[in-house]
């Protein structure tokens, strides 16, 4: 049992950004707050037979990694933005840390060397924000109402009153948006705002549980005029979200390299850091390499992120997504660039060797999954590396997939069966810093046939 006097050293820090030491008896001690090479003393908060949970109560030997976090609603104390984890750390750690993590997976869980380091992704680490969802509670005994993230380790509304993940504006709007909702006759039925930030608008997503009266939506309309936002409203699903007045900008990113225009709406799936993604696309393309005589599959394409840029450089490409609606919001986007792509739907995490097939076959693949991974895909193509007799005539696999991914661990999982079961070599990995000050892990690996 880990004393209050006891002086740990902390060797590493896991993937919810807590420093991992142990105790005199050996047991496994994570240290919120505590960093790697640092000597420290904690308060246990939870105890299990092979671990124990705790919080760093002072400090022997500090990390020259050790920075002051820039946001003051940011730390260990109550009441504090669980939003961010890791401004205790500088930049530079934060992102070699998570090179580290991903590294580690890939050997641990997928017993997967990469050939190559690439080197990691980076961007603006503040600022960085361009979607955010902020909760909404008005405190009738405080006679207030909060706008922001949840507290560390807690269902409440932190009461913040600045962000510096977000741009300068969207904090700015912060205070504004409190006294905005406070003054709503249906303030106890507003529990969201979901910020979007596209290249030419700023917008804001009202989730209401409510019909909302004139008088608020007059307010709404002031304070869009007044702040330069587009309104959005959110009855219900993601589905039902609607412009409160049509016309004005649209809300669109774009790719500069590719000449690609991205619309979209602001409940969409789309990347939160776009200095980020702008990069991430082009370097994938690079590693990718689609010629013009080339067939390219994207396999969960989303809205065309890597489809339309794909489809100015290869002869043909083919996104495939889960749902008919992103596959029409795909191919509208695609006739909206003036490219020629090809979509489908279907379900990604039920696919089998002759699904894989019917789709045809493809010199390059590019996979971005979601957090689940893309082990049904993997697993697939393993069968048919394992049994050749099952592929018809005239399929052959890709000779390179690049793969998106934005969870270490089912990007190990499935690197494992790539490398192990499916004849690939994993030729290069390297992790993207899509999240700075936080824990969030986004990286990109590539696979040749051998």
């Amino acid at each position: 049992m880990t004393e209050q006097s006891e002086w740990l050293k902390v060797e590493s820090l896991d993937l919810e950004a807590q420093g991992v030491a142990r105790n005199a008896e050996g047991k496994v001690v994570f240290i919120e707050g505590a960093l790697p090479g640092e000597t420290v003393q904690a308060h246990v908060n939870r105890r299990k037979n092979q671990w124990e949970q705790a919080t760093l109560t002072a400090i022997g030997r500090e990390s020259s990694q050790r920075v002051v976090g820039r946001c003051p609603h940011f730390g260990l104390h109550p009441g504090a933005c669980g939003g961010c984890k890791m401004q205790h750390l500088a930049p530079a750690a934060q992102v070699a840390i998570k090179q580290r993590v991903l590294e580690d997976n890939l050997w641990h869980l997928g017993k997967v060397k990469p050939e190559r380091l690439l080197r990691a992704i980076e961007g603006p680490t503040w600022g960085y924000r361009y979607r955010a969802r902020f909760s909404v509670r008005h405190v009738a005994k405080k006679g207030t109402v909060l706008v922001g993230f949840h507290e560390r380790k807690s269902r409440y509304v932190a009461d913040i009153r600045e962000c510096h993940v977000v741009p300068r504006h969207v904090s700015d709007l912060l205070l504004p948006l409190r006294e905005l909702i406070g003054s709503m006759e249906q303030r106890d039925r507003l529990p969201q705002i979901e910020l979007a930030i596209g290249s030419d608008v700023t917008a804001l997503v009202l989730r209401h549980l409510e019909p909302l009266s004139p008088g608020d939506l007059a307010k709404l309309r002031a304070f869009g005029a007044a702040h330069r936002v587009q309104w959005w409203l959110q009855p219900k699903g993601p589905d039902t979200v609607h412009l409160l007045d049509e016309g004005g900008p649209e809300l669109a990113y774009t790719l500069p390299e590719f000449g690609v225009r991205m619309p979209f709406k602001p409940t969409d799936f789309t990347q939160v850091n776009h200095h980020i993604n702008t990069v991430l696309v082009g370097r994938a393309l690079r590693l990718l390499d689609p010629r013009p005589d080339e067939r390219v599959i994207d396999w969960f394409c989303g809205l065309g992120n890597f489809t339309l840029p794909i489809a100015t450089l290869a002869r043909e490409v083919l996104g495939i997504e889960g749902s008919d609606t992103l596959v029409a919001r795909s191919r509208e986007n695609a006739q909206r660039n003036g490219l020629s792509a090809t979509f489908a739907a279907r379900n990604l995490f039920e696919l089998t060797p002759e699904d894989l097939c019917a789709y045809g076959p493809a010199d390059k693949w590019l996979v971005d999954p979601p957090r689940e991974g893309a082990m049904a895909l993997a697993k697939a193509l393993a069968d048919l590396h394992q049994e050749p007799q099952r592929r018809p005539a005239g399929w052959t696999p890709p000779q390179r997939i690049v793969y998106v991914s934005c969870n270490p661990a089912t990007l190990a999982r499935d690197a494992g069966l790539l490398v192990h079961q499916a004849g690939y070599r994993c030729t290069a990995a390297g992790a993207v810093n899509m999240f700075p000050h936080t824990a969030h892990v986004e990286s990109m690996a590539v696979f040749e046939l051998e």
